[in-house]
C-alpha cells in the first residue's frame, strides 16, 4: 500500500477536521498540504458526496437553500492533506454581483493556489457538462493537474441510462482525456466510494513525490 494513504477499510477522509473558512483570497491559509479541491453547480450532490465519502453525515453541510454557502471551507485530513469544499456555483436566485464575485474567486483560487493536487468536480448525472462545469474545467485546466469527475445522483438512472450518460461524458471529455477521469456516484446508495477514494489517493502519493510544489507562493 502507497506510504500516506490509510487502510483499505478506512476512508482516506475518515476524521477530517474542519480548520478554516475563507470569505475571499486573502483569508486563506498559506500552504501547508497538498489541497483536494471540490466543486459543483449548487445542487449537483456536493455535499452528500463528500459526507459520504466521509463517511459522516454532516462533515459537509448540506444546505436546503442551494447557493447559500459562500465560503471556501478546509477540512484537515490525518495525513496532513486538506479537503477544500468550494461555494456551489450557478443558483439563478443568486444577485449577479455576488455570482460574479464567488465566480472570480473560485477562478482565482483553481487557476493560482500553488497547493491543488487535483479537482474533483461535482456533476448531476441527469444533466453533467452544463456550460459552467465547462468553465471549470477550463480554468483548472491549463493547471494541468488531474480532474475528477464524479456524476452524482446516479441511483436516480436506470442502469443502461446510466451506462449511456457514462459513455457520451467521456466522449465529450477527449479534450481532456489525459487529464479527466470520470464516473458514476451515488450518495444514496453509497456507491462510488472506493473508486473516487482510489484515484484521489493517487493524487497525494504523487504530491509526496515532489513536495516542494506545496512550499511555492499561492
Amino acid at each position: 500500500m502507497p506510504a500516506g494513504l490509510p487502510p483499505r477499510s478506512m476512508s482516506l477522509f475518515a476524521n477530517a477536521v474542519f480548520t478554516i473558512s475563507a470569505a475571499k483570497l486573502s483569508d486563506l491559509p498559506p500552504p501547508s498540504g497538498a489541497e483536494i479541491a471540490f466543486a459543483g453547480r449548487s445542487n449537483a450532490g456536493k455535499s452528500s458526496a463528500i459526507n459520504t465519502l466521509a463517511g459522516r453525515t454532516r462533515l459537509a453541510f448540506v444546505s436546503k437553500t442551494p447557493g447559500r454557502t459562500q465560503l471556501i471551507n478546509f477540512f484537515r485530513l490525518e495525513n496532513g492533506a486538506f479537503l477544500v469544499d468550494l461555494p456551489g456555483y450557478g443558483y439563478a436566485d443568486v444577485p449577479e454581483e455576488i455570482r460574479r464575485q464567488w465566480q472570480g474567486v473560485l477562478a482565482a483560487y483553481l487557476s493560482r493556489r500553488s497547493s491543488i493536487c487535483g479537482l474533483v468536480l461535482i456533476m448531476d448525472a441527469r444533466r453533467p457538462l452544463t456550460e459552467l462545469d465547462r468553465q471549470m474545467l477550463e480554468w483548472f485546466g491549463p493547471t494541468g493537474k488531474p480532474i475528477h469527475i464524479l456524476l452524482t445522483k446516479a441511483d436516480k438512472l436506470t442502469r443502461s441510462e446510466a451506462a449511456k450518460i457514462l459513455h457520451a461524458t467521456r466522449a465529450e471529455l477527449v479534450p481532456w482525456a489525459d487529464q479527466v477521469s470520470v464516473q458514476l456516484f451515488s450518495s444514496l446508495k453509497k456507491t462510488g466510494a472506493e473508486e473516487a477514494e482510489r484515484i484521489i489517493g493517487s493524487w497525494l502519493v504523487a504530491d509526496e513525490a515532489a513536495p516542494e510544489k506545496r512550499n511555492a507562493p499561492g
